[in-house]
């Protein structure tokens, strides 16, 4: 059979062409793949930026220093520095400021309560301690919103079915 035609039903007989007049066919066009030949596999270095990194690594941006603020940060950098952060992240965590999520977990709140109770800048954990010793009202009402929350949100998943899994793995018969 010609390349770019189609099988004919008769032995030896002529098959009709696939392409349309005016165009080669895919065999006459010239060697395609070589064109790839050229191209190199290469890792190219996977970047973010420092507000991303920042927020991967629960830390507060602008308590970070200047170098990191404004560079770009490497997958590879940012797990260095959480397998072996350096001094001035170690005490960012110890310390603070703390971005919401982190104040907000410290609190046993939601992010949404930091905001109901009239928080929105960040809090270093002197802050964070002094808050809890007051234990203000508001403060009182979102652990106990939290708390309801964490119990609907297990009571749901202990009555959810459990669903089959799926994908290929898991198909009998292959």
């Amino acid at each position: 059979m010609t390349p770019g035609t189609y099988a004919s039903l008769k032995e030896g007989g002529p098959s009709e062409a696939v392409t349309g007049p005016g165009y080669p066919a895919w065999s006459e066009v010239g060697h395609t793949l070589d064109t790839l030949d050229g191209m190199t596999s290469h890792k190219t270095t996977q970047t973010m930026k420092p507000a991303t990194a920042a927020k991967k690594l629960g830390v507060y941006l602008e308590a970070t220093p200047a170098e990191f603020q404004e560079g770009v940060v490497s997958r590879d950098e940012l797990n260095s520095l959480q397998a072996d952060p350096p001094e001035w992240l170690r005490e960012l965590r110890r310390t603070g400021p703390h971005p919401r999520p982190v104040v907000a977990a410290k609190l046993g709140i939601s992010i949404s309560g930091l905001a109901r109770g009239g928080i929105s800048d960040p809090l270093t954990t002197d802050q964070i301690q002094d808050l809890k010793a007051e234990d203000p009202d508001w403060l009182q009402r979102e652990r106990a919103t939290q708390a309801e929350v964490q119990r609907e949100e297990e009571r749901l998943k202990a009555t959810e079915p459990r669903r089959p899994r799926s994908g290929p793995q898991f198909r009998r018969g292959r």
